[in-house]
């Protein structure tokens, strides 16, 4: 049996959107580069969590290398288990760099992010199998993150089991968290699934106060499962600043999320959220954390949810903590649910002050005005099988679902400048 589905390029106003290169894997395990008019540019075998085009300025001035998953590690527990070697291709596909056997385990278990930093160094989220004493005795797949060096040496760490104590959990919270750990401690996504991980950069707030919390070297996380995004010290190690795991309701709003639109307000609940982070310098609202707030199931305990389930696009001012801007479906004035990714998906601010957004789910990809127009929408055609739409997922351990499943689904995608890639009319895209 077959059904129809919207597939490529099905709007684009030239006049409004930003151009440049999107990147991205497919749910069949190719990673694409594509333009505007849906044409594949370039494509790697390899899957990226996620696939980047490095920027240039972090790679000795070459253009078109990638990070990408280089091979699984074979362990049958799949998801945050899987990357056997993590690493860095040129344009041609040649390896430049690669880690993991030398990892702790022998694998690098990278997932859900990673990071070229100015050092050269790269920042890698990973698991790490091995007991948290707050949640019990059993083995679980702890996340946190590695600093490794061009030749491979771990210089930095830090294990988000080693900081529980600073999330802010209630005692409800807590009873939640160690049932799920002792229900399944060897969940192949982890008990918090930390999601992302980026570095601040060079900021305004750290320009206006260099004693702020708002360090460049300090680390912006996300914490899927609990509702959590926050900072990390560099230095200490310690939390810094936070959002969540709880937050206030909107007096009179019953499906806050999508019910209320003035801004700026306190950020309301955010349920499931992906890869916060800062805005750059010399981009619009630089400065700002922009986050993809999923609205899917999540928290401990689990967060109450309106009816009308739809995702949504909020801008937050870290130091005031209010929404600031703001993206959902009824901002194109369509219904909420029109726009929606219980898992997965991101959003990147542009250069012109649009914003890129994966609705990953779907595998829907489009640019959307800061009023809410959408100016170029492409749907991925690349479809594959897994389990609960996860791409590539060959094991049934997903909770409530025992058979593979056919999704177009994308993690994440990137705009590309035209100038991070070689010129195409001088260069050959043959393998």
């Amino acid at each position: 049996m077959s059904y129809a589905r919207l597939s490529g390029v099905t709007h684009h106003d030239p006049d409004n959107a930003y151009d440049s290169y999107i990147l991205f894997t497919g749910a069949d395990s190719i990673t694409r580069l594509i333009d505007l008019a849906g044409t594949v540019v370039r494509e790697w075998p390899f899957v990226g969590v996620p696939p980047r085009i490095i920027d240039p300025a972090l790679n000795g001035g070459r253009v078109g290398d990638i990070g990408v998953q280089l091979s699984e590690s074979g362990d049958a527990r799949g998801g945050i288990y899987a990357n056997g070697t993590v690493g860095q291709i040129n344009w041609t596909g040649e390896t430049v760099w690669e880690w993991g056997s030398s990892a702790p385990g022998g694998a690098a278990r990278q997932n859900h992010d990673w990071e070229l930093l100015p050092n050269g160094n790269r920042l890698l989220l990973v698991t790490v199998p091995r007991v948290v004493p707050d949640l019990g005795e059993a083995t679980v797949g702890d996340q946190g993150l590695f600093e490794v060096d061009p030749d491979g040496a771990i210089v930095w760490q830090w294990l988000a089991g080693d900081h529980l104590h600073e999330f802010g959990f209630t005692e409800l919270g807590w009873q939640a968290l160690r049932a799920t750990a002792a229900r399944d401690p060897e969940d192949p996504w982890g008990y918090l699934e930390m999601n992302s991980a980026k570095s601040l950069g060079p900021n305004t707030w750290h320009a206006q106060d260099p004693d702020t919390v708002f360090h460049p070297d300090n680390i912006v996380v996300s914490f899927r499962k609990a509702n959590i995004v926050a900072l990390i010290d560099k230095a200490s190690g310690a939390i810094a600043w936070k959002l969540g795991p709880y937050f206030d309701a909107v007096p009179g709003a019953q499906h806050q999320r999508i019910n209320v639109h003035k801004v700026p307000r306190p950020v309301d609940q955010i349920s499931g959220q992906h890869n916060p982070h800062m805005i750059a310098p010399g981009l619009p609202g630089a400065g700002n954390i922009l986050v993809f707030d999923n609205q899917g199931g999540a928290g401990y305990p689990p967060a109450s949810l309106g009816i009308y389930a739809g995702s949504r696009v909020l801008e937050i001012d870290p130091v005031t903590k209010q929404i600031v801007w703001q993206y959902t479906a009824e901002d194109s004035e369509r219904p909420p649910w029109t726009f929606f990714s219980s898992f997965v998906s991101n959003a990147q601010r542009l250069p012109n002050g649009n914003t890129l957004v994966t609705e990953g789910m779907r595998g829907r990809l489009f640019q959307v005005t800061p009023d809410g127009a959408v100016v170029w929408e492409y749907h991925s055609p690349y479809e594959g099988y897994g389990v609960a739409g996860e791409p590539e997922v060959r094991h049934p351990r997903v909770p409530g679902v025992d058979r593979l499943t056919l999704t177009p689904l994308v993690y994440r995608a990137q705009s590309v400048p035209f100038e991070w890639i070689p010129d195409l009319t001088s260069v050959s895209t043959d393998s």
